[in-house]
């Protein structure tokens, strides 16, 4: 009977720590969350794997998908073209307000960036137009429920 309840321990123990490995496990992270009304959006790729997850609004959802090796060119470039790398958060403090979180972990354009304390005026134009291919993919993959 131990050895039964001692099996059952370690399956739950190593599916709940595995279920958190999407989370960690990305190449590039979109993630927009906070707000008076909390909403959590995040967009995580993988190579050509995208797990896409939205909470708040009393809506909740969870889609993975793939996506194509044209728009991950596409993403690289805009990043490249806005500067991503380069664009510069003030560091004003922000309270109740959704921010978006950037990061990038491999390829020339790694780096991480935040609006949280907002984005300095003269990067404006950049990060808006990097948002917007963001929101681009997950309007066009994205199949809400």
């Amino acid at each position: 009977m131990n050895r039964i309840i001692g099996i059952l321990f370690a399956i739950i123990v190593f599916v709940s720590c595995n279920s958190q490995k999407v989370y960690s496990d990305f190449d590039i992270s979109y993630s927009k969350s906070g707000g008076v009304a909390p909403v959590y959006e995040n967009l995580l790729i993988k190579g050509n794997n995208v797990h896409y997850s939205f909470e708040g609004q009393g809506k909740k959802y969870k889609q993975d998908f793939k996506i194509s090796n044209e728009d991950l060119k596409k993403l690289d470039q805009v990043l490249s073209q806005n500067n991503f790398r380069r664009i510069q958060e003030d560091r004003k403090k922000l309270y109740d307000n959704i921010s978006t979180s950037i990061n990038i972990k491999k390829g020339p354009n790694e780096g991480s960036k935040s609006d949280a304390s907002m984005i300095i005026p003269n990067y404006q134009t950049n990060w808006n137009n990097i948002l917007e291919t963001f929101q681009q993919i997950i309007n066009t993959n994205v199949k809400k429920q």
